[in-house]
C-alpha cells in the first residue's frame, strides 16, 4: 500500500506529486466541500427562517396595514359622504346665489336695454335734426356754389375782375382808415390817376397803390396742362407782372408828390404765394423797382401801421390842446382842494358845536334827574313847615297858584 501511494503520478520539474498526495488532497477538499456544503446549509436554513419570520411579519404588518386602509376607507366614506353633503349644500346656495344674480341681471338688462332704446331714440331724433340741418346746408352749399359760379363768371372778365380788385383794396382801405386820410382815383400832377392814393401826416409825400394785377397770363398758367404749356404760361406771367411794375414805377413815382415806395396789391393769397415761391426774380426786381408786393393781409397789416402812424401824428398835433387841458385840470383840481379844506373846516365848527350841544344837554338830564317832586295845592292849605320849606327852598310857582315845583339842589 505503501508503494501504491509512493507512486508518482505527476512530475512537475523537480517537484513529484504522489498519489498519496493526491488522496490527501483530495480528501481534504472533499472535506472542505463538505464543511462548506454544510455551512451553506445551515446558512440557508438560517436565512429561510429570517425570510420566514420576515413574511409572518410582513404579513402581520399588511393585516395591520389593511384593518388602517378599512379604517381609513370608512372615515374617507364617512368624509365622502360630509363633502357630499357640503357640496349638496353648497350646490343648492350657488343655484340659488345664480338664480339671483340672474335675475337681478336681468333687470338690470332688461333696464339697460330700455335705456339705450330711450337713448337710441333719442340720438335717431337728433339725427334727424342734424339730417335736416345737413339738407338745409346743403342747401346753402348749393347756394354757395351758384354765387362761386358767379363769381368765377364775374372773373373771367378783365374789367369786372379789376373792378373786384379794385373793390377788395378799397374795402380795406375803407376799413383801416378814417375819412379823409384816402383818396380813391385821385389824379396826380402828371395826369395819371392811381387806384389809391393814403394822405400821410405832416405834409409828407402821399403812398400810391396799385390794384390793376394781371392775372390772365395766372389763369394760363392754371390752366396749362403740358409742362410746355406751362412754361410758355410762366413766362407770358412774368412778362406781364413786369410791364406792371414798370408801369407803377413810371406813372406813380413822383418826387415830392408821392412816396419813393408804391405798394402792388394782389387781390388773391394764394398767387401771392406762388410768386414769393416760384418767381422770386419779379419779387427782386419789385424790390429794385421800389414796388412792394402785397397781399390782402399784408395790405391790412400796412394799413394798420399807417393808422398807428396818423393816430400818433393827431397826439402830436393836439399836444398843446391835452396840455392847456391838463393846466386847467389842475386849476380846478387846486380849487376843489380849497373848497374841501373850507368845507373840512365848517364840519370841524359843526362837530364842536355838536359837542357843546351834547353838554349842554347831558346837563339839562342832570337837572331833570335832579327834581323829586311835584306838588298840587292852593296857598290856604299848606302848613307852616310847608311854608317855611317854601320860602327857603327854591321854587316855581304858576300863574293860576294851583302849582308849585320844588327843586331841591345838591350840595355842591
Amino acid at each position: 500500500m505503501s508503494d501504491i501511494f509512493s507512486q508518482t503520478v505527476i512530475q512537475l520539474g523537480a517537484t513529484t506529486i504522489t498519489l498519496g498526495q493526491v488522496l490527501v488532497f483530495c480528501s481534504v477538499a472533499f472535506l472542505c466541500l463538505s464543511v462548506a456544503m454544510i455551512v451553506t446549509l445551515l446558512r440557508f436554513s438560517r436565512a429561510r427562517a429570517i425570510a420566514v419570520s420576515e413574511a409572518a411579519e410582513n404579513a402581520r404588518d399588511a393585516e395591520a396595514r389593511m384593518v388602517e386602509i378599512l379604517r381609513s376607507q370608512a372615515e374617507m366614506q364617512g368624509r365622502m359622504g360630509a363633502i357630499a353633503e357640503v357640496f349638496g349644500t353648497r350646490q343648492a346656495e350657488l343655484t340659488q346665489s345664480i338664480s339671483q344674480r340672474l335675475d337681478a341681471m336681468s333687470g338690470r338688462l332688461g333696464q339697460t336695454i330700455s335705456e339705450q332704446t330711450r337713448a337710441t331714440h333719442e340720438n335717431l331724433s337728433r339725427l334727424q335734426e342734424r339730417l335736416a340741418t345737413i339738407d338745409s346746408a346743403q342747401g346753402n352749399i348749393q347756394a354757395l356754389a351758384g354765387q362761386v359760379v358767379q363769381l368765377q363768371a364775374i372773373l373771367s372778365n378783365k374789367q369786372t375782375r379789376g373792378a373786384f380788385g379794385q373793390s377788395r383794396m378799397e374795402a380795406i382801405v375803407a376799413d383801416g382808415l378814417p375819412m379823409g386820410t384816402y383818396e380813391f382815383q385821385a389824379t396826380l400832377s402828371n395826369g395819371n390817376r392811381p387806384d389809391c392814393l393814403v394822405r400821410m401826416p405832416n405834409d409828407t409825400p402821399s403812398l400810391v397803390i396799385d390794384a390793376k394785377f394781371p392775372l390772365e397770363a395766372w389763369n394760363a398758367i392754371r390752366a396749362a396742362e403740358t409742362p410746355e404749356a406751362q412754361k410758355a404760361a410762366a413766362q407770358a406771367f412774368r412778362r406781364d407782372v413786369e410791364i406792371h411794375i414798370r408801369d407803377i414805377a413810371g406813372k406813380y413815382l413822383i418826387q415830392g408828390e408821392t412816396q419813393d415806395t408804391a405798394f402792388m396789391f394782389v387781390p388773391s393769397e394764394s398767387v401771392f404765394a406762388e410768386i414769393h415761391e416760384n418767381f422770386e426774380a419779379l419779387v427782386q426786381r419789385a424790390h429794385r423797382s421800389r414796388i412792394v408786393i402785397v397781399s390782402p393781409s399784408l395790405l391790412m397789416l400796412s394799413i394798420q401801421v399807417i393808422q398807428a402812424i396818423l393816430k400818433d401824428a393827431r397826439m402830436r398835433e393836439q399836444a398843446h390842446v391835452i396840455q392847456g387841458e391838463v393846466i386847467r385840470l389842475m386849476e380846478d383840481v387846486m380849487r376843489l382842494d380849497e373848497r374841501v379844506r373850507r368845507l373840512q373846516t365848517h364840519f370841524g365848527q359843526a362837530t364842536r358845536d355838536i359837542d357843546e350841544i351834547l353838554v349842554s344837554a347831558s346837563k339839562v338830564t342832570k337837572r331833570g334827574q335832579k327834581i323829586e317832586a311835584l306838588e298840587l295845592s292852593s296857598n290856604a292849605g299848606q302848613t307852616g313847615s310847608g311854608a317855611d320849606e317854601a320860602a327857603s327852598a327854591p321854587a316855581a310857582t304858576s300863574r293860576t297858584g294851583q302849582l308849585r315845583l320844588r327843586i331841591v339842589e345838591d350840595a355842591d
